[in-house]
């Protein structure tokens, strides 16, 4: 997400808060073509340094596209959808981060990831 290409992109972090995940990486496009380019782009980059996603949901209808990378859930959303669920506010006792988080081992979590759509 870090080429630009995201719009308002923010880092919440959530190990404080709940054992879900320990960060979401919230952002938006501006269509679902953008939306779609920017999840591929993502996939393909962290293919490349041997990280995989644990779970897709969304991506045909890109409106809230889910990547479940295990401690790091990133949320694409449409900018409509992304005000309507407004993930921000609903977890907005997490602290925002200002850098992007550090490389680290998965945890290996024992949770379910969701099914690729």
């Amino acid at each position: 997400m870090d080429d630009g290409k995201a719009l308002d992109p923010i880092i919440l972090d959530l190990q404080k808060i709940t054992l879900i995940c320990d960060y979401f990486v919230i952002c938006h496009g501006t269509s679902s073509t953008h939306i779609r380019g920017m999840v591929d782009h993502l996939l393909t980059e962290l293919r490349k340094q041997g990280i995989r996603s644990a779970g897709l949901e969304g991506y045909q209808d890109a409106e809230w596209v889910l990547l479940d990378f295990g401690d790091v859930i990133v949320h694409v959303f449409s900018e409509e959808s992304r005000e309507f669920y407004s993930l921000e506010k609903l977890w907005g006792d997490a602290p925002r981060l200002e850098k992007p988080v550090a490389k680290r081992k998965p945890a290996g979590r024992t949770r379910s990831a969701p099914k690729e759509s």
